[in-house]
């Protein structure tokens, strides 16, 4: 059996896989990032309170591990080193031990916000992107970094490794997976790629298909790549976001997601989300499936019918799409990839006797496959 028709039968073998609602587990707060603990039973979540909290799955107990001063933007957890590293907008990085749940080290590393945060497959590094969209000139393209957009730290130590430049606002950041490669992308639709055992930038590339500029009620460029995924052989990366507007402040791009051969010269998009099967809205979540046969895309929702779907890697096809009826932040595979736990928020209600109503969940779904 050639490579193709391997690609042909195992596309076939997913029509009608299915992502089936479990459980939702309610937060005071409103969740932006989610890590799933190795054994499956808890998640960590970086919370809209700057709360960094171990949620048990099965209960709904929440642990407060710590706090950033500002929103907690990101969070990872390493199952070798037993560690979760969460990240904030006041700009810091911070360590703690999962066992214990106590905090090994604070790490300052930008003068702004901290957009994304990722961790190398390796364990060995940490990379978190930057950036302040302010305007450089009269045609309000983005002024120049006041600081390095893209730094990566050693894990074992804290220390700085690389600070690489991209044009700000940077607002994703991924690892290859054998740990070799870091991408981040920004506002403008820029894509950077260095290799970190040379420090030398490997690929760049841009689409105009994330951005846009804005000419009603403000003018200014908007939309960008907010998340990004290499393929699990390393050769692909992966980009969501959201298509051109005018209105800044309608969020209602396309929701859209492109896959690119980065390591071509110059970096090829070979597919791309097709007609008919989006929206608008704001993508924000990738995440490709442990078996890399599917991933999950996932944001919020402004016009359309679904604001988390499941695409075919290999053909692009859209398999399942559905509607959470609240914004995805972000999304973690439990059990081997037979469940999915979506971060979610929804919007603050008014306090009613004292306390403001939950407006953070965590949303559990059965990935459902049909018969072999």
């Amino acid at each position: 059996m050639t490579s193709s028709q391997a690609e042909t039968q195992e596309s076939a073998s997913l029509v009608g896989v299915k992502l089936v609602p479990s459980r939702q587990l309610n937060l005071p707060t409103a969740v932006l990032a989610l890590a799933a603990h190795a054994d499956s039973s808890r998640v960590y979540a970086a919370c809209f309170d700057g709360g960094i909290y171990e949620v048990a799955l099965e209960t709904g107990g929440l642990t407060l591990m710590g706090k950033h001063t500002s929103y907690a933007s990101g969070v990872c957890y390493l199952p070798r080193a037993g560690q979760v590293i969460s990240a904030g907008y006041e700009g810091n990085l911070r360590w703690f031990d999962a066992a214990s749940r106590k905090e090994i080290r604070t790490v300052a590393a930008h003068k702004f916000w901290s957009w994304k945060m990722r961790v190398s497959a390796d364990e060995r590094f940490v990379g978190t992107v930057t950036g302040q969209y302010t305007a450089g000139g009269y045609k309000y393209e983005p002024a120049a970094e006041q600081e390095p957009s893209v730094k990566v730290f050693e894990v074992g130590t804290g220390k700085l490794q690389w600070a690489f430049s991209h044009v700000p606002p940077v607002l994703s950041v991924a690892f290859s997976p054998d740990s070799r490669y870091i991408a981040a992308a920004n506002l403008m639709g820029e894509t950077r790629v260095w290799d970190l055992e040379t420090g030398k930038q490997a690929a760049a590339w841009t689409t105009p298909d994330f951005t846009g500029w804005g000419i009603i009620k403000s003018h200014l460029y908007v939309g960008g790549i907010f998340d990004l995924a290499f393929s699990p052989d390393g050769r692909d990366l992966l980009q969501c976001g959201m298509g051109p507007m005018v209105d800044p402040m309608a969020g209602n791009g396309k929701q859209t997601w492109q896959r690119f051969a980065w390591q071509e010269a110059p970096p090829r998009k070979v597919s791309e989300i097709r007609a008919g099967e989006s929206g608008r809205g704001l993508m924000e979540v990738l995440s490709f499936h442990p078996s890399a046969a599917m991933f999950v895309m996932a944001g919020r929702l402004a016009q359309g019918t679904w604001n988390t779907a499941v695409f075919d890697s290999a053909t692009g096809r859209l398999l399942h799409s559905l509607d959470t009826k609240m914004r995805v932040t972000d999304a973690a595979w439990l059990n081997g990839g037979t469940k999915l736990a979506l971060a979610c928020a929804t919007s603050q209600g008014k306090k009613k006797d004292g306390r403001c109503p939950d407006f953070g969940h965590i949303k559990l779904f059965d990935l459902q496959r049909p018969p072999a």
